[in-house]
């Protein structure tokens, strides 16, 4: 399994359009309904880093705000998470493209042909996610002042009730990411000069 490393640059340029467009499409709704996905950004902000040069972290970081800003704004979803803690979203959304930007390390040459290796890399989007939650969902009920009387153990029972959720929609997300990645990468391979009907 290879990495982007060595994409065309219309190949890159496609990836980060089409992640833009997936985080455009989902981003009104966290956890998705019966008639919308679950929220990709924080899936989109990982894969940024993984096949994207850091310019693009910015554009989708700056996505990301201009999303929320409309979606308050024109579209009359509530603004209770709009506080001065927002900025540690963005803190989130960098933890999440270093995760990414980790495992793009991890991936060298034909590194993630093992299911040791794979496991290491879902271990790594698991640690990048729950960080990027303990950050976001710490900075707000910390920092938002929309809690009154804060504690320890008052902050542990919202992360148990909302952090499995972050975590399931992203990794399903990435699942799927890694899925069409395998396949690209078999695809390529296949139509590699000299590899024949054995490759």
């Amino acid at each position: 399994m290879k990495t982007c490393h060595a994409c065309a640059p219309q190949t890159r340029l496609f990836i980060g359009l089409g992640l833009m467009a997936l985080m455009l499409a989902t981003r009104f709704h966290h956890f998705g309904d019966a008639f919308h996905l679950p929220d990709a950004s924080w899936a989109v902000l990982f894969l940024a880093g993984f096949y994207l040069s850091p310019g693009w972290l910015l554009g989708l970081m700056l996505e990301a705000v201009a999303i929320d800003a409309a979606a308050v704004g024109w579209l009359g979803v509530s603004g209770y998470c709009l506080t001065p803690a927002y900025a540690g979203l963005q803190v989130a959304h960098l933890a999440l493209w270093s995760g990414g930007r980790l495992c793009r390390r991890h991936i060298a040459g034909d590194a993630a042909g093992n299911a040791a290796a794979m496991a290491h890399l879902a271990g790594i989007a698991a640690g990048a996610t729950a960080l990027a939650f303990l950050v976001s969902n710490g900075t707000f009920y910390w920092l938002g002042g929309r809690v009154a009387d804060t504690s320890l153990a008052q902050f542990a029972v919202t992360f148990i009730d909302y952090g499995p959720a972050f975590l399931a929609s992203t990794l399903m997300y990435l699942s799927a990411a890694a899925l069409i990645h395998a396949a690209a990468v078999r695809l390529a391979a296949s139509r590699a000069p000299g590899m024949g009907a054995s490759g």
